[in-house]
């Protein structure tokens, strides 16, 4: 059977080694919370663990601020070429650390201590926006002074995201890790809500130059909270450093989890149309040029549907055929995308949208569990490199694609097409890669 074990590691061992002593064990926390709430609303047991708490904190500070930078770089790039092209060229530009330092910095985080792996490339972070904001504010005409700042943050941002959810599976049991999955992607959603609202509200008071700076400025409450967590070294004898090739080579190996990827890739590539936003809003909703309440509505509608999903989503862990329930979700989403580009309606595409959100959330709640639980902590930081390659690069070949689709075509066929194109090849992988169909946490083959 292809369903790989549970969690083979000692997740409250480790947190006992881990945390401080004053924190509760992971066992104690399972029984705490009203189970009719979690019924309902979202499963808030992790959050009564001390270390995953402050991870969740730090979060919370760092996402508004992040997509206001990923949707100011969109904006700044559309006003400097007047061109979506331009726009999908921009992620494609980020595309490129995402992937080299995606994989490099999993091996990384199987190498050092992850906590201060976090602390050292959220400064980083930080610093590039700050380059965004200066070289902005000095009135900077050439797109490819953003494209250099944007590919050094971006290297930051690619070994910071498999460094953090690597830290999950060792400071919160198994059975938690789906709710704790759900509750760090609410958070996002709050944050692609109010990031891209902010942007359209702000673009006309204070400008492009001084988003930057805001993303700056929430990065310290990240820092603060990093400080906060227990050392997280890795598990085992150390015998150098962890190798690329090792983490691609265990992947082969397991076709569940490379499953999870390749889903994951037809459903970003062909479904995202995120890079005609600022084009659409424009021209199909009749927004105002340069961005405004409309191209914020586009970006948060996603947002929305994600956020609804997880605050109703205390079904979500009581669900074991977690395969199947992704490849549904990726139909749902494939569905919504491809109606969002058949109206010129907001509030209708904005209700696509959320659909679409939705069925995101749930597919990425499930898809990071798999991977979290069935990979080794020796090997989880590669792991989530590429996951993070996948979930942060897949967007941006999207925009690249959509882009040139767009303007070669027209931006309702390269949406609509896109939609389709969802279904029918997530569909055919589900056939021929029957190991995420027979995934079932209830069977330990």
């Amino acid at each position: 059977m292809t369903a790989g074990p549970p969690n083979p590691d000692p997740a409250p061992d480790v947190d006992a080694r881990t945390a401080s002593a004053s924190e509760p064990a992971a066992d104690a926390v399972t029984d705490r919370p009203n189970r009719n709430w979690r019924r309902i609303g979202p499963d808030l047991r992790p959050l009564s663990i001390p270390a995953y708490r402050r991870l969740f904190l730090g979060q919370v500070f760092t996402v508004v601020g992040a997509m206001v930078t990923t949707v100011a770089v969109q904006q700044q790039v559309f006003d400097l070429t007047g061109s979506s092209a331009w726009v999908g060229i921009a992620s494609l530009v980020a595309l490129v650390p995402l992937v080299v330092f995606g994989l490099l910095g999993g091996a990384i985080a199987d190498t050092y201590d992850r906590r201060k792996l976090l602390m050292v490339t959220s400064v980083g972070i930080a610093v590039t926006s700050i380059g965004l904001w200066l070289a902005a504010l000095i009135g900077n005409e050439s797109v490819w002074t953003v494209f250099a700042l944007l590919a050094v943050q971006q290297g930051f941002f690619a070994v910071n995201q498999p460094t953090r959810s690597a830290i999950i599976p060792r400071i919160v049991p198994a059975e938690l890790v789906p709710s704790a999955n759900a509750l760090g992607m609410t958070v996002f959603s709050i944050g692609v809500i109010v990031g891209p609202l902010l942007v359209g509200m702000l673009i006309p008071i204070i400008g492009v130059p001084w988003l930057y700076f805001l993303d700056a400025l929430t990065l310290v409450g990240i820092l603060y909270a990093v400080i906060k967590l227990p050392p997280v070294p890795p598990l085992g004898e150390r015998r150098g450093r962890a190798k690329v090739i090792d983490g691609l080579a265990y992947l082969r190996l397991k076709p569940l989890l490379l499953m999870t990827f390749v889903v994951d890739i037809i459903a970003m590539v062909c479904g995202m149309p995120r890079a005609l936003f600022p084009q659409m809003a424009q021209e199909t909703f009749g927004g105002a040029v340069g961005g405004g309440f409309e191209l914020g509505v586009l970006n948060a509608a996603l947002a929305v549907g994600a956020l609804i999903g997880g605050l109703t989503g205390g079904w979500i862990h009581r669900v074991h055929r977690q395969g199947i329930a992704i490849i549904a979700a990726i139909v749902v989403w494939g569905a919504s995308m491809a109606l969002y580009g058949t109206t010129s309606i907001l509030w209708l595409a904005a209700i696509y949208l959320a659909v679409g959100g939705w069925a995101d959330l749930v597919s990425a709640v499930y898809r990071s569990t798999i991977l979290q639980v069935n990979a080794t902590d020796e090997m989880r930081g590669r792991m989530q490199g590429v996951f993070t390659v996948v979930v942060a690069g897949g967007p941006r070949v999207a925009d690249f694609v959509h882009g040139l689709v767009a303007a070669a075509t027209s931006t309702t066929f390269a949406v609509v097409a896109g939609g389709i194109a969802t279904i029918v090849l997530t569909l055919l992988a589900a056939t021929l890669g029957r190991s995420l169909v027979r995934y079932d946490t209830r069977r330990h083959d």
